[in-house]
């Protein structure tokens, strides 16, 4: 029976000699085995040959012959696996990447079993032959992985990633910057509105991402880290920063800054800030993910290549702010500073998260560092625009004492800056400490009182000093008006308007004393109105002087304005309160004996009414050709 099966396994290992001598690559090698095989079979047969052998030795020779048998099968099942692998290795990846990617894995595989043999003579040869064909593949690899990246990592349209954005960021025009006064009050009412949602956008195709991933293992495991890194790296970053160009995205410096005018580089602050929005939450979002399926179990590698994906365009957004937060100060900048701020606020926690392994520190902390440095910035300015408005030295003339252009500016910037309350608490919280809400109270009231003695100072240029009290009190009473209307109110409290109310009042008083006594004097029974000495004038005589004091008021007094209606015709409604009653009783004392002589109309010029309806033209601001006509 050993003899019979020793015959057969001759003439199998005949025929699979004859088999493999087609075989290209490992032919040499498998010849080598089966001649050893033969030679052990020959020797068998040798041992078998003597009756004389024990059964002891029988059933070991036939032990010895299952072994060979069982180890001359497994091996020609190896090679004929290494044939099949390698013909699909010779097609390359394009035709079937999945099935490349198993024929890979079975050389491994063979590679790992004939190490295992090292008994047999030519598993060395076997080895080598096999491995120069993995090494081969493996190559092909590199460049199947840089090919399938670079047509599936194209930039991003900016319409698509705009989709990504909740309702209320969307730009509605070409331009994603939007104007700052309707975005913060859009802002806040969709926030309580709608649910604030971005959708992180497909950069890769879910069905691109497993190849990816298993040729990322494949070139990791051939020892190609190094060139896994840079294929990755450059072709991910390009995409990136195409899709920030896209969008607008520019490299500016503090240089570039620097020569631009304001309302250019206000327009492009905004978009800065839609920009950061959408590379933090869309563009880094979306990549981390990506890489993050890409390179699942190859941590370390993950981390490296996402970092240096994110790095320049990171560096790109952040070196546009810091050139802004150390340009020139002025007051313009402080709303953009702020908006600045609350977008790297709003964004700092994700952007940590996303950017939170070692190889991203840098670009952690300059982040952080340019979050305190926008903070620190607005903090300055807004103390030199306390500043600017104490010492405000501008010669503008405000000739007909209406409401200066310095009071309307302070007045709209402080309810602006009240658009900013939690921000603003949170800056002074940041630097302070202390209770935010009474250190806004504290700044807004030093601004009141900076305009006001800065107002005081200007008010004293007019050489007609009831016109200095119709100009404080014009400039007062928009100050109260306003702060009445905004949330300066509730910082500044009630006793505050209350007041500067009263102060308004004052200065409407003082105005009419000044104004009107010397008249209101001519019209008293003992009254000469500063005309005349010695005897009391004759009635004409006072009839004279009130003519040229009155008609000198209404002249110079209808140039000068009023510009708060209420408070205009209260103050005329004050004056005919005390001057009709007063001139009623002078014509009825002093007119009889001049309607009884010549000329009565040249003395009386004016009827009560008349005084009335000239009254109603004080404080119209206007010229002295429109009151002419």
């Amino acid at each position: 029976m050993g003899v019979q099966a020793m015959e057969a396994l001759s003439e199998k290992a005949a025929f699979m000699r004859e088999s493999l001598e087609k075989s290209q690559n490992i032919t040499d090698s498998m010849v080598s085995i089966l001649g050893s095989f033969d030679h052990r079979l020959s020797a068998l047969e040798t041992a078998m040959r003597p009756t004389q052998i024990r059964t002891h030795s029988m059933r070991r020779a036939h032990e010895n012959i299952d072994k060979t048998l069982k180890s001359a099968e497994n091996v020609l099942n190896l090679i004929d696996n290494a044939r099949q692998a390698e013909a699909i290795i010779k097609k390359g990846p394009h035709e079937d990447l999945e099935g490349y990617l198993e024929a890979i894995a079975q050389l491994r595989k063979i590679i790992k079993r004939f190490t295992g043999n090292k008994n047999l003579k030519t598993s060395i040869e076997v080895i080598s032959s096999v491995t120069n064909t993995l090494a081969r593949a493996t190559m092909q690899l590199d460049d199947e992985f840089k090919q399938l990246l670079a047509q599936y990592s194209k930039p991003l349209e900016p319409d698509r990633l705009f989709d990504c954005l909740p309702q209320s960021l969307r730009p509605t025009a070409a331009s994603p910057a939007q104007d700052a006064g309707g975005k913060k009050q859009s802002e806040q009412q969709n926030k309580s509105q709608e649910a604030v949602v971005y959708r992180i956008p497909t950069l890769i195709p879910p069905r691109i991402i497993p190849l990816l991933h298993e040729l990322a293992h494949q070139m990791f495991s051939a020892g190609h880290q190094q060139e896994l890194f840079s294929i990755y790296s450059e072709t991910r970053s390009a995409s990136m920063e195409q899709s920030l160009k896209k969008l607008g995205v520019e490299p500016l410096g503090r240089e570039d800054v620097q020569k631009m005018p304001w309302e250019a580089l206000e327009a492009k602050i905004g978009n800065w800030i839609h920009f950061m929005r959408i590379a933090v939450k869309l563009l880094f979002a979306g990549e981390k993910q990506v890489c993050d399926q890409i390179f699942e179990g190859l941590e370390s590698l993950r981390d490296q290549c996402f970092a240096d994906v994110c790095g320049d365009s990171v560096s790109m957004l952040l070196c546009f702010g810091e050139a802004i937060a150390r340009s020139k100060r002025s007051p313009e900048k402080l709303f953009v500073l702020l908006d600045m701020y609350e977008i790297m606020r709003e964004i700092l926690p994700e952007f940590n998260e996303i950017l939170g392994s070692k190889h991203c520190n840098e670009m952690r902390e300059a982040a952080k560092n340019l979050t305190k440095r926008l903070a620190q910035t607005a903090q300055d300015t807004f103390g030199d625009f306390e500043e600017a408005v104490e010492k405000d030295a501008t010669k503008t003339a405000v000739l007909d004492g209406t409401v200066h252009p310095l009071t309307s500016y302070v007045i709209n910037y402080v309810k602006f800056l009240f658009d900013y309350q939690s921000t603003l608490k949170q800056l002074f919280q940041e630097f302070g400490g202390g209770d935010p809400e009474a250190q806004l109270t504290s700044v807004t009231t030093r601004i009141m009182t900076a305009l006001q003695n800065n107002l005081d100072g200007k008010s004293k240029q007019y050489k007609d000093p009831a016109l200095t009290q119709l100009f404080m009190m014009n400039n007062t009473h928009y100050i109260v008006r306003s702060v009445r209307r905004s949330d300066a109110k509730d910082f500044l409290g009630d006793d505050w308007v209350q007041i500067h109310r009263r102060i308004v009042q004052q200065f409407a008083n003082q105005y009419k004393r000044i104004s009107w006594s010397k008249i209101l004097s001519c019209l008293s029974v003992g009254g000469s109105g500063g005309s005349f000495t010695g005897d009391p004038p004759s009635s004409s005589n006072r009839f004279k002087t009130f003519n040229i004091q009155f008609e000198e008021l209404h002249q110079r007094q209808s140039q000068w304005t009023v510009p708060d209606s209420e408070l205009r015709e209260s103050l005329r409604l004050a004056v005919a309160e005390v001057l009709l009653p007063a001139y009623r009783s002078f014509i009825k004392r002093f007119g009889p004996p001049i309607k009884n002589g010549k000329n009565p109309q040249k003395y009386i010029r004016f009827t009560p009414e008349d005084l009335e309806r000239m009254l109603a033209e004080f404080f119209e601001g206007k010229t002295m050709g429109e009151q002419k006509r």
